[in-house]
């Protein structure tokens, strides 16, 4: 008798186990099954659309691509459906031609404040809208080799173009990891209004922005290594592509990877540099923003032959709570930190002004940085940045300033593009500091390889600057701060210069 029921323990476990297994083959749907060929030639587009649906149908699963090269026009997500790209296979974006179209771009919700890519979305490779649960993983890579750089002002190229690797809107809990994009068309991720997701270990080497995070809530941003010579890396962004402004929040990059070399040669392991002027590759808060930036943090990341950290409020938002910590930057190509509240003001009329506060930058080693431009941290008259914290900050700057470039006179640029080149050489070699009320600077230490007759330090129009443990390389007959219209200023603990307070100093030079 013992054995007997022994015996039918046996058959219902293996009952249970077979259902099980059964049940785990349902969700996984192979685009081949479905009649992809996978051979780079014929266009897999349908047969990866019957996977999703056949997916969809059940609940939801995972649409698996093997091995092969799946050209493909524009790929609709779904509920509920991860695409699964293994080792050896590439979702390859097809040329648009004769039969071959992406599809249409989608009537915007707002074109008035953003550009033409930023306010649509389905001509994409593949494309989310109003969704939950999705997912794109697996070691294999994505090649936008059809998309284009950009679409004409108003759409006006020819219907059927395709711009963008993946562009999701208005979608939840999406999980993007561990596959490669090469070449990705004017984004690599076009991700607006997309909550708690998670983006890791992401390898993009392409022709215009990396990551686009726009107007999105509780996202995570880690070991991704990006490289994007003609556009930006990583950047977010709050604009109006919604048709209202929605903040941009609940935010962290870390342990992440940088660089602007020739495309392609960041996958290829050569890591060509380029002659075609500085190479922007960098990490960024702006230029579209409308909505607002709050709770960020940044860690952990390395620049490599780029542009500098930027953080950018030009259209009436409130970009405030950002802390940055541990950077490295190595050949930098203009402003190591770029700071600035603008009055662009790409909005509605009579639509707010900017704020920017409370910023805490912390532990940054700068080397090999362009002689022609210091950090500059610059709000508007009337519009003052506040509450800024820069702490342990080593800048090496390539110098070479001239007593002339000393003197120059900054432009206000106050409804100009916020772009640190448009500020031209900067007087200062080491920090350009304008319009802010109460900075902070502790444990700063900058030096340039090539002497500069510049001053490492000016301060103009600002309202509480406390200066400690500062240390600046200085030429003869150049000054190491200059103080112009500045209130409340405190230096101490630097041993180049005697403590000293100022109620009130203009023209000061220290």
């Amino acid at each position: 008798m013992k054995s007997f029921f022994l015996s039918l323990i046996k058959i219902f476990v293996l009952i249970i186990l077979a259902t099980d297994v059964a049940s785990a083959q349902t969700t996984v749907y192979d685009v081949k099954k479905y009649g992809a060929k996978g051979d780079g030639k014929n266009l897999d587009t349908k047969a990866i659309e019957k996977a999703i649906d056949a997916a969809a149908q059940a609940g939801g699963g995972t649409v698996y691509f093997p091995a092969g090269d799946y050209l493909s026009v524009t790929i609709d997500l779904k509920n509920n459906i991860a695409l699964y790209i293994d080792q050896g296979a590439t979702i390859i974006a097809a040329t648009p031609g004769e039969g071959v179209q992406y599809d249409i771009p989608e009537k915007a919700d707002n074109d008035l404040y953003q550009d033409y890519g930023h306010s649509h979305f389905n001509n994409s490779l593949i494309v989310g809208v109003n969704l939950h649960d999705i997912s794109i993983a697996g070691p294999g890579r994505i090649w936008g080799k059809g998309l284009i750089m950009r679409e004409g002002t108003n759409g006006n190229n020819p219907p059927g173009l395709g711009n963008k690797t993946l562009a999701l809107k208005l979608c939840r809990n999406v999980i993007l990891k561990d596959f490669t994009i090469a070449h990705g068309g004017w984004f690599g991720f076009l991700l607006t209004a997309v909550d708690n997701a998670t983006i890791d270990n992401i390898k993009m080497d392409t022709n215009r922005d990396g990551i686009d995070l726009v107007s999105s809530k509780n996202v995570r941003i880690s070991n991704c290594s990006i490289n994007s010579p003609v556009d930006d890396a990583i950047v977010l962004k709050s604009d109006f592509a919604l048709n209202y402004p929605r903040e941009l929040e609940n935010v962290t990059i870390t342990n992440c990877q940088v660089s602007g070399y020739k495309e392609g040669t960041f996958l290829d392991g050569t890591y060509v540099k380029w002659s075609n002027g500085s190479p922007t590759g960098r990490i960024k808060l702006g230029t579209e923003s409308n909505g607002g930036f709050k709770n960020i943090a940044i860690s952990n990341c390395v620049f490599d032959n780029s542009r500098g950290l930027a953080l950018e409020t030009v259209d009436g938002a409130a970009l405030e709570d950002i802390t940055i910590n541990n950077i490295t930057m190595r050949d930098v190509g203009n402003a190591p930190i770029f700071i600035r509240l603008g009055a662009r003001m790409r909005a509605p009329k009579d639509f707010r002004y900017s704020t920017l506060r409370r910023v805490m930058i912390s532990n940054v080693i700068a080397y090999g940085i362009t002689g022609a431009q210091g950090a500059i941290i610059s709000g508007i008259p009337g519009h003052d940045i506040e509450d800024v914290t820069l702490n342990n900050i080593k800048f090496y700057f390539n110098g070479g300033g001239t007593k002339e470039q000393a003197g120059r006179e900054v432009p206000a640029l106050i409804d100009s593009y916020p772009d640190p080149n448009r500020w031209g050489i900067t007087p200062a070699y080491a920090f350009f500091i304008r319009n802010v009320k109460d900075i902070n600077l502790n444990n700063i230490e900058v030096s340039y390889l090539k002497e500069d007759l510049r001053p490492a330090f000016i301060l103009d129009n600002v309202t509480g600057a406390d200066f400690q443990h500062v240390r600046a390389q200085k030429a003869e007959g150049a000054s190491t701060i200059i103080l112009n219209q500045v209130k409340d200023f405190n230096l101490f603990n630097s041993n180049q210069l005697p403590n000293i307070k100022f109620s009130e100093a203009d023209k000061k030079q220290l």
